[in-house]
């Protein structure tokens, strides 16, 4: 069965994973209705409801599919693989439907023209919720059309299908494969109606784990990340970057870098001076020998930043609000907080690394990427060509977390091969990735809440400003339609049943570039949110778990709270003392329409904090892989501890201070704590796995080290 490369006819904006282009207009009309702050609230309703858009992809079989003669099949996979086991998780949608082992399916990497293009990305926790209903309603189809195909070959009516065979029920060993199906001279057809997908009742491979499909070529080492892309007669190049964050490149010249041997050709075009060169030291090495004028902007600190986030965060966007909450706090007990975060880097295993060939009629290349169809644009962009003429290919990745939407490495690359006329392959080195990335922006959040005399919250105040999170990624008209960056409120809206509630969100142009960190907002935002909750039930002087079950809404969403902090209770033993020396802290949150809590035991040794024991539970609706959800929330957790206990970029003189991991410490294994997860099913329909998990990890830690020492933790780190 033969693929056929299809456009999809449904587009979104550049960042892409929660809005179509459509909403632009409908948000315009929206707004010129309902007026511009009322419209700007239902679009932060729309937004903050954590299902997104309906996703579209061309539903033909052979699209997707190809039925090698041996009876295995190979999907078209157009999500990329990160470590997040998105693959896998895919392809066992597709072998359920098509009632074949497990054994029998394999996938194949999509690039940016197919055969399934997505414009989307993988981002956002939104693989599975996008494409559940898609692959599924695939798979069956080409299901019945080899049922059918197989009962007119057996001469019977009916035939039932059965580990990639077609076999006559009434003498099973009458039966034909796949394969041989597959192979033979047909013309194909759809049935007429929609083919019936496989009820729960009778799931053979969704909800359970199963091998992964990334695993043999990693533990091999044959899987070829962005950093291993090679191809004949290639060379390498390296840029010269600004020397302080805002810097334009004013004049430059070769200079003496031509004469260093190895050295292909200097190139200067558009404020970018490069050296291409025949290995990649050489070509760092000749920066060195360019002749470079720099325009430096004024200098700042990171301090600057925290004021100017302060100084802007009461002239916020509404993006939750109802009741009078001013008005409700003129005779209650007041409580107030600031909470902030800092600015944060992405850390990943694998700096970004592109390899791109321009030749006269088309350009190939080969990038560490979540997004190839935005990143083809991108090199179309910066090469004058049309879009359809790119190809990018994306690779495994060595850690996405937002980083990998766009890479600017793709783009050094083409302008390198297309003046050299031969492939070129730039990958950024570890003390690039931390100058010269764009980082998590920092935050502030400020609180006010009024308490009854019953212990009850009757209204509460939340002022939050941020960097730019996904506004550097969308349409203008959007952002002045939407009033704040949604990605930076993300987890900034309350779950809880409060009668008078106001939640403003601004965002503040910053002089560092800011960016998508995993979870867009959620660990800074749930950490201020989840966190003040603690503080409000210390001050009610109520028991945190019981505070917060007490102010949980009567909805379905607020029953699903329910059972996920009741089950995370019963996992850690809420109500029973810690060991000596220890306390925990609890804290909860919905993202993406998962529902995760998380219960955090510490401690001292001596005067460091230690993280012994987490105890997670997270309800994403359906797990489809079990395992594979496990393993993203202990990720989520460990990297989001090493937020919390350690993570600061710190500016000095307009330079981020860390060139490296020296001065910028991780987690390590000797600080990791002991990690038991469980996941709860609340459905038959997956919501996002990768990122909501991460969401309570700090605010449990700080509530924790209060309820040890005292001690208000409301800045992270909080190490």
């Amino acid at each position: 069965m033969k693929r056929d490369a299809r456009t999809q006819r449904w587009r979104m904006t550049r960042r892409g994973f929660l809005i179509g282009l459509g909403i632009v207009g409908g948000g315009l009309a929206l707004g010129a209705t309902l007026g511009l702050p009322a419209a700007r609230l239902a679009l932060a309703d729309l937004l903050g409801d954590g299902t997104g858009p309906p996703a579209s992809f061309p539903k033909e079989p052979a699209i997707w599919f190809a039925i090698q003669p041996n009876g295995r099949v190979v999907m078209a996979m157009p999500k990329v693989e990160m470590g997040q086991g998105v693959h896998t998780a895919l392809a066992q949608l597709a072998a359920e439907e098509l009632g074949i082992a497990w054994e029998q399916i394999s996938v194949t990497q999509s690039s940016s023209i197919g055969p399934v293009r997505d414009p989307a990305g993988t981002s956002a926790s939104y693989s599975m919720m996008g494409l559940f209903p898609i692959i599924r309603e695939t798979a069956a189809t080409l299901r019945e059309m080899l049922r059918a195909a197989g009962a007119e070959q057996l001469g019977i009516a009916q035939a039932e299908i059965e580990q990639g065979f077609v076999i006559d029920p009434a003498n099973p060993a009458r039966r034909i494969g796949f394969g041989e199906l597959a192979a033979q001279p047909r013309e194909w057809q759809a049935p007429e109606e929609a083919a019936p997908l496989t009820p729960p009742d009778r799931w053979r491979i969704i909800g359970q784990p199963v091998s992964r499909l990334d695993l043999p070529a990693k533990v091999r080492g044959a899987a070829i990340y962005g950093y291993d892309a090679r191809v004949e007669g290639m060379l390498y190049g390296a840029v010269a970057r600004p020397p302080r964050l805002g810097a334009k490149l004013r004049r430059a010249a070769p200079g003496t870098a031509l004469e260093r041997r190895g050295v292909v050709q200097v190139v200067i075009r558009d404020g970018v001076a490069g050296v291409v060169a025949e290995s990649r030291l050489t070509a760092y090495a000749a920066l060195n020998d360019l002749d470079l004028e720099w325009e430096l902007p004024p200098p700042f600190t990171h301090h600057d930043l925290e004021e100017r986030l302060a100084a802007q965060a009461r002239s916020g966007t509404p993006i939750q609000q109802h009741g009078d909450p001013a008005a409700a706090m003129h005779s209650a007990r007041l409580v107030e907080a600031v909470y902030q975060t800092p600015l944060a880097a992405h850390a990943n295993l694998e700096p970004q690394a592109a390899l791109v060939d321009v030749q006269p009629d088309r350009v190939r290349a080969w990038v560490s990427t979540q997004s190839p169809v935005q990143v083809a644009e991108s090199i179309a962009a910066t090469l004058g060509r049309p879009a359809d003429t790119v190809e990018v290919t994306p690779t495994y990745l060595g850690g996405g977390f937002g980083r990998k939407l766009l890479i600017t490495a793709a783009n050094e690359a083409a302008i390198l091969s297309a003046a050299v006329g031969k492939p070129v392959h730039v990958g950024w080195t570890r003390t690039e990735e931390f100058r010269h990335s764009y980082l998590r922006p920092p935050t502030y959040a400020a609180f006010r809440a009024a308490l009854d005399a019953q212990g009850n919250i009757i209204a509460l105040e939340q002022r939050h400003a941020s960097g730019s999170v996904l506004f550097d990624f969308i349409p203008a008209p959007l952002r002045w339609l939407l009033g704040s960056d949604f990605g930076a409120w993300r987890g900034a809206r309350l779950v809880y049943a409060i009668p008078n509630l106001l939640v403003t969100s601004q965002t503040v142009d910053l002089p560092v570039p800011t960016g998508p960190w995993r979870g867009l907002g959620l660990l800074a935002n749930v950490f201020a949110v989840e966190s003040f909750i603690d503080e409000l039930a210390h001050a009610a002087g109520s028991d945190p778990l019981e505070f917060r079950l007490r102010h949980l809404p009567e909805s379905e969403l607020g029953q699903r709270f329910r059972a996920t902090l009741l089950a995370v209770a019963e996992m850690a033993g809420w109500g029973q003392p810690a060991p000596a020396g220890r306390a925990r802290g609890i804290a909860c949150s919905v993202d993406m329409n998962t529902v995760a809590a998380h219960i955090a035991e510490v401690g001292y040794e001596g005067d460091k904090l230690r993280v012994y024991r987490v105890w997670a539970a997270v309800d994403p609706g359906l797990a489809i892989n079990p395992d594979g959800l496990a393993a993203q929330t202990e990720g989520g957790i460990m990297m989001g501890l090493s937020a919390t206990l350690f993570e600061q970029v710190t500016i000095s003189e307009g330079r981020i201070d860390a060139g490296n991991f020296d001065r910028y410490p991780l987690l390590t294994i000797a600080d990791a704590p002991e990690v038991a997860v469980q996941i709860l099913r609340s459905g038959d329909q997956p919501f996002g796995g990768g990122e909501p998990p991460m969401g309570p990890i700090a605010a449990a830690v700080a509530n924790a080290v209060f309820a040890l020492t005292g001690e208000r933790k409301r800045r992270l780190p909080i190490a």
